[in-house]
């Protein structure tokens, strides 16, 4: 292991977050901040690979959870991974009390981070054999058969259906898995730093937007722009929209089924993020969500700018 017990002057268990890790913040005796990962050894090759695809990200130069060691321990059972703390404050918590031109500088920020992470060359080995459509069109007839089913749904669920094969049309990439502003931190330089790489997959790089509709617009409206317009260097392609048009509408209802072992009060939260979703969409009669504009592109002020406000006239078309 990289640290012994004479290393280290605190242990303080992190319990943010839905990953099966045990996860602990170390402050050694040189006052540095780490955070240990501790998962069974049964994973040892899954984890082994996931510290070298953060070896990956980190050669990028973006401020993120970087790695420091990994190690299996001397019986098996556990295996280690050291990577730098992100000093800072979780991002979902800091953006709905800034300005809204400052919401959207750091989308911007996280737009461009994004375009780094997709740009590392895949390897051959990592590209998986299939897309996900089977598994996308299985995990929607599961919901259709539970009794978590939402008024109205017939609308997703026969979008999802319809537009299947617009999603995983772009090259595979390595993707982060859960890129969202609960995974990213707000340091005191104001920059952004990239947390929780354990869901990274391979995969249609335009999956990973489709978090932005299920968490993102709950917290910041201008960060979700931001991110979309930096990403895409302000436009974004008529494909793009109609793949988050169908991931979006997917999430909407998969996620309800999926919080269920969870709880009630998560099945309710993703019920009304469901809701959300249908407003934004239109009811999935149109592929640009209404949360999208381009005013603070051109520069416009602060506004009341919500779901009931009108898109430019530019970005409101509807599929034939």
């Amino acid at each position: 292991m990289y640290l012994t017990g004479g290393d280290w002057t605190a242990v303080e268990e992190v319990a943010k977050g839905w990953s099966s890790d045990q996860k602990y913040l170390v402050t050694t005796r040189e006052g540095n901040r780490l955070l240990l990962r501790v998962s069974g050894g049964e994973q040892y090759e899954a984890k082994k690979k996931e510290y070298k695809i953060i070896q990956k990200f980190a050669a990028l130069g973006f401020p993120m959870s970087a790695p420091v060691g990994f190690s299996l321990s001397d019986d098996g059972k556990s295996v280690y991974m050291l990577l730098t703390w992100v000093e800072g404050r979780d991002l979902e918590e800091v953006l709905p009390n800034l300005p809204e031109e400052e919401q959207y500088r750091l989308g911007r920020e996280a737009g461009r981070i994004l375009r780094l992470i997709h740009s590392i060359p895949v390897e051959a080995a990592d590209i998986p054999a299939e897309t996900k459509k089977a598994k996308k069109l299985a995990q929607l007839a599961r919901y259709e058969s539970s009794r978590l089913r939402q008024e109205g749904d017939e609308a997703a669920i026969r979008y999802v259906r319809e537009n299947i094969d617009q999603i995983w049309r772009q090259p595979p990439a390595y993707l982060h898995g859960d890129y969202h502003p609960g995974n990213l931190i707000y340091q005191d330089d104001g920059s952004i730093g990239v947390i929780d790489f354990n869901r990274w997959e391979v995969g249609d790089p335009w999956e990973e937007f489709y978090k932005l509709e299920s968490f993102g617009v709950e917290c910041s409206v201008p960060y979700c722009v931001g991110q979309i317009d930096a990403y895409f260097d302000g436009s974004a392609p008529e494909a793009f929209w109609r793949a988050l048009a169908v991931y979006a509408a997917h999430a909407a209802v998969h996620s309800i089924q999926w919080a269920e072992k969870f709880g009630p009060a998560e099945v309710d939260a993703m019920a009304a993020r469901y809701r959300r979703a249908m407003e934004s969409y239109d009811g999935f009669r149109t592929t640009i969500p209404k949360w999208y504009t381009d005013k603070w592109r051109r520069g416009g002020g602060p506004s009341a700018y919500g779901f009931g406000d009108r898109r430019p006239s530019d970005l409101d078309w509807q599929e034939g």
